[in-house]
């Protein structure tokens, strides 16, 4: 089941995005030559209006493939025919799609179940906030100027800058308390178990009922706390404080919506659907900030070539890119291989 679950949310995820750069690319007149679900050999393909629609034997990836997409050719119909920008509307269509079907279905959970307000509901005692003069009931609205929408927010930011809390810097905290804003600057202190907190603490399930308007808005916010916590992830890798044990591939994601689904059927389908929903969120807006990292092979290292292009006025050679795509594509397949048999390893563990 959590396979069938896992490849439902995967392939929802990967049309999406794919159907992002199929309907930009029609949009500017470039001639779609074959749309497909998954990678490998067909296993159903049909040819419609020029473009062969294909679902493919291993149910990884997709593809949006356009005419002279990676050669210098500029006929009718071409990639290469067309202006930068509207080459760089159809690359950057995919991860925005990711992040448009993120907001939508934060819609749908945010206007079932309401959002987690930054309310604090326990003061500890003999910890800075307590000594500074937080109490229950007050509403966090911002942490070193950072903005404060969800009660997450509060929890990633111990989570992503416990270097910085380590080292002794003060915290400035902005809250609301009975209608009146406060400021209190703080130094965390060590809990005995070498991370370091304020002393409050909320509950990401205590959740506030939306308005029609708040549902608009708090779904935004929703998109964003995902996004900021994939930049924050990725910050936290490149600077050796993520361990290779802490990365999950497919295989790994795999095992956590089995995880999730196990964890929520006592509850109902009902809540087996949420759960499954938020996954699809997470999953969505990490795939689109992902997509954007300039790494070649990507469409991240695609816009850097072309946002050269509009610098220079000039198209790097299609064939010296080409090769840098191919090279980026190999190395993200080993890397792809390493993470996959870190997660078989860790499941059998």
């Amino acid at each position: 089941m959590k396979i069938l679950l896992a490849l439902l949310i995967f392939s929802f995820m990967v049309i999406f995005h794919e159907l992002g750069h199929f309907l930009l690319a029609k949009f500017n007149g470039i001639t779609v030559t074959e749309f497909s679900l998954g990678m490998g050999p067909r296993i159903l393909s049909t040819v419609k209006g020029g473009t062969r629609y294909s679902w493919k034997l291993l149910p990884f990836g997709g593809s949006c493939m356009m005419l002279g997409e990676d050669m210098d050719d500029e006929g009718e119909g071409t990639f290469g025919s067309k202006s930068v920008w509207a080459r760089i509307s159809v690359i950057a269509a995919g991860p925005i799609f990711n992040f448009i079907l993120a907001y939508v279905l934060s819609v749908f959970i945010i206007g079932s179940i309401g959002y987690d307000q930054p309310v604090v509901l326990n003061v500890y005692e003999g910890y800075p906030a307590a000594e500074a003069g937080l109490q229950p009931g007050d509403t966090i609205t911002k942490i070193n100027g950072k903005r404060i929408h969800l009660y997450r927010e509060i929890s990633n930011y111990s989570l992503f800058h416990q270097k910085e809390l380590a080292a002794g810097n003060p915290v400035t905290v902005e809250y609301v308390h009975e209608g009146e804003k406060r400021t209190a600057r703080m130094v965390p202190a060590d809990n005995g178990s070498g991370r370091y907190i304020l002393g409050i603490s909320g509950h990401q399930n205590y959740r506030t009922k939306a308005t029609a308007l708040d549902v608009l808005k708090y779904s935004a916010y929703e998109v964003c706390f995902w996004i900021d916590s994939t930049v924050e992830s990725l910050k936290l890798l490149f600077q050796g404080g993520v361990e290779l044990n802490d990365v999950s591939g497919p295989v790994g994601v795999v095992n956590i919506i089995g995880e999730t689904y196990e964890e929520s059927r006592s509850d109902g389908a009902f809540y087996v659907w949420l759960n499954m929903v938020n996954m699809a969120i997470m999953l969505t807006a990490n795939l689109g900030v992902m997509n954007l990292l300039p790494i070649p092979a990507l469409d991240g290292g695609r816009l850097v070539f072309l946002i050269l292009e509009a610098i220079r006025r000039k198209r790097v050679d299609p064939e010296t890119e080409a090769k840098i795509h191919f090279a980026g594509l190999m190395a993200l397949m080993v890397l792809m291989v390493v993470v996959m048999f870190n997660d078989v390893r860790k499941i059998f563990l």
